[in-house]
């Protein structure tokens, strides 16, 4: 439902500089993950020019876009049920530095970050830097699915794909977890180890298995 100052979905509102901000993550993130993909550089730019460069940022807005957009909004949808005012808000030198690393051929990717006020528990702040990586994981069983229809119709396209949704969601979910600095494990790790530890292991183990499984000669 649109209200004047943004959007409501679901009772879960929107306002027009978040929904603003989230736009603006979502399409630097499918540009840089579009040149990382073709391998960096002007080349890769030109590339991402022509008819086939384009499809191929839609399959960088579809996967690693979405799976950015989701981790963030994962984390408002819980922070809000906690009783917080929760909105993201994009981090535009981090989101510019990820277009340039890719470029050079590597990424850097930190879009921004949900931010919430109000007062919470440990556990409060556990659930709600868990949410990002849970979804994360979640939105790669969907992708798995996808995946394997590309290979049983010999569609590389959805192959490819698939392949990029789950390998994107298992490592973005594998990486956030890691207990350092501003990434999630941390706010877990200080409500629970044992949480973070079963958490992180099942997010590592299943992208490593993915990627050694086959999966990363579809997804690269």
């Amino acid at each position: 439902m649109s209200t004047r100052s943004g959007l409501e979905v679901a009772g879960l509102r929107f306002s027009e500089t978040e929904l603003r901000d989230l736009l603006i993550a979502w399409l630097a993130l499918g540009v840089a993950f579009a040149v990382f993909f073709e391998g960096g550089g002007v080349a890769a730019v030109t590339g991402l020019l022509s008819p086939t460069g384009v499809l191929l940022l839609v399959v960088s807005l579809l996967t690693a876009g979405v799976a950015f957009l989701l981790h963030e909004v994962a984390h408002k949808v819980v922070a809000v049920r906690y009783g917080q005012i929760a909105e993201f808000r994009a981090d535009r030198g981090m989101l510019f530095l990820a277009v340039m690393s890719a470029m050079i051929g590597f990424i850097f990717a930190a879009p921004g970050a949900v931010h919430h006020r109000g007062r919470l528990t440990a556990e409060e702040h556990g659930h709600i830097a868990l949410a990002g990586p849970a979804v994360n994981v979640a939105l790669g069983v969907v992708f798995l699915p996808a995946f394997a229809a590309g290979l049983a119709v010999s569609s590389p396209l959805l192959a490819l794909i698939g392949a990029r949704g789950v390998a994107i969601n298992l490592f973005l979910a594998a990486f956030n977890l890691i207990p350092y600095g501003p990434l999630d494990g941390k706010t877990v790790v200080g409500w629970s180890k044992p949480v973070w530890a079963v958490s992180f292991a099942v997010s590592a183990a299943a992208t490593v298995g993915f990627l050694m499984a086959g999966g990363a000669a579809y997804a690269l």
